[in-house]
């Protein structure tokens, strides 16, 4: 299974003219030879497919999972104060390569465009669904 850990920085945007790489997203997901997400891998491992939102001034990082539903990628959070699921802008059609860019539609209702600054493979271990608390 192809896996890659996929690292977003905000990049510039209205309010951020130089952007902020203090902010962003880590995301373990199914990548294709086409450097595009694979529902069908996805499918088979979805238990293993997170994110992980980065952001000065919160607490803690918000943690999540990546979800489909239909042609529509979702970022998912399951408590309250981390926030409404985050829609990714036609990331079924983007590339997930260095320097390539993603827009988000963060649950503050805010849209904000993320550039693809690092992507390594990733090796998904039962211990590391076990630490997650996503053992199933």
């Amino acid at each position: 299974m192809p896996m890659y850990q996929v690292v977003m920085r905000l990049a510039r945007n209205p309010g951020f003219p130089e952007g902020d790489q203090k902010q962003g997203y880590v995301v373990i997901a199914p990548l294709d030879a086409a450097d595009r997400l694979d529902p069908a891998e996805w499918r088979e491992n979805r238990e293993a497919c997170t994110v992980i939102r980065f952001k000065p001034g919160t607490e803690r990082d918000a943690d999540g999972l990546l979800t489909h539903n239909g042609s529509h990628w979702f970022f998912h959070y399951d408590e309250v104060e981390e926030g409404e699921d985050e829609p990714v802008f036609r990331l079924g059609e983007h590339r997930l390569a260095i320097d390539d860019y993603v827009t988000i539609h963060e649950s503050d209702s805010q849209s904000l465009t993320y550039r693809v600054t690092q992507r390594t493979p990733y090796r998904v271990t039962k211990a590391k669904l076990a630490s997650r608390g996503d053992a199933r």
